[in-house]
């Protein structure tokens, strides 16, 4: 498990790494009223939105969790790594895993006021799909030649 002596960092690792369906709920303790969130499939800006994402998370993978495996802090803004581990409720119930990070900055009080996900939705995501993956692993290989 990894620690942080910033509380605020700390915080936010201990809930990620605890999340479950019925924590969403509990998103504003967390994130601001008008957080701003982004990854690679959403950009949204709200507490109401972000907490459809992340119950929508929930709705489509099977075990999802997040592991932090490294996080920096200055100032009001933090960097996570993590990996994000789940099996998909369609395709294959292989246990998957996509290796991201997090750029987050916190409000005054010590909540998310941004939160920003960074990771590669075609390596982590498209090429373990039955016939995406096919494709864009073809499409990998012509790039390199």
């Amino acid at each position: 498990m990894m620690t942080h002596d910033d509380p605020r960092v700390q915080r936010v690792i201990d809930f990620f790494e605890a999340l479950t369906p019925e924590s969403v709920a509990h998103f504003g303790r967390y994130y601001t009223d008008n957080c701003h969130f982004k990854d690679p499939f959403n950009e949204v800006r709200g507490l109401a939105e972000v907490q459809r994402i992340f119950h929508h998370m929930d709705v489509a993978l099977r075990e999802p969790r997040f592991v932090v495996t490294a996080a920096v802090a200055q100032g009001d803004q933090c960097f996570l790594t993590w990996d994000f581990l789940f099996r998909l409720r369609r395709y294959s119930d292989a246990p998957q895993v996509v290796r991201g990070a997090s750029h987050l900055v916190f409000a005054p009080d010590g909540r998310i006021a941004v939160h920003r996900d960074y990771w590669d939705a075609a390596e982590e995501l498209y090429e373990k799909l039955p016939v995406v993956g096919l494709l864009m692993r073809w499409l990998k290989r012509r790039a390199r030649a």
